[in-house]
């Protein structure tokens, strides 16, 4: 005996309610999600093309490319350029600190010096630029 198949009709899977519950996931996800903000800045430093002046004579460090420390015309190194700046911190505080970095200076040493004043509790750092060298026109 020879029974009749039925035709079934091909199934299909409707994908549009399950592509909507997956943005909305999306949408409440990003939402909620607290992002930590971290910035690389690429810096070629020491230019500026403006300068202020200064109101008072703020204590001057200056970090040298070899990795030397100056502080009232006297050499540092990085063990002992802590207690220099500790001695003068009370200056530093009133009329601010100045770092002048070489621009060869390893940024570990500049690093240095901001952690100690920090420590120190000098809030007004200040970091010396040269003036940028205007370009001049060539003459034919």
């Amino acid at each position: 005996m020879r029974f009749p198949r039925r035709r079934s009709d091909p199934v299909e899977v409707n994908l549009t309610p399950l592509i909507d519950v997956v943005f909305l996931l999306l949408i409440f996800f990003m939402v909620s999600t607290t992002f930590e903000t971290r910035q690389a800045l690429e810096l070629e430093l020491p230019e500026s093309e403006s300068g202020q002046a200064m109101e008072a004579a703020p204590v001057t460090l200056v970090v040298t490319a070899t990795g030397e420390y100056r502080l009232d015309d006297r050499a540092y190194t990085a063990g002992t350029v802590g207690d220099a700046l500790a001695a003068q911190a009370e200056q530093a505080r009133e009329h601010g600190l100045v770092v002048e970095a070489d621009g060869r200076a390893a940024h570990a040493d500049v690093v240095r010096v901001l952690d100690r004043a920090a420590g120190l509790q000098i809030r007004h750092v200040r970091i010396a630029t040269e003036a940028a060298s205007t370009p001049q026109a060539e003459t034919p």
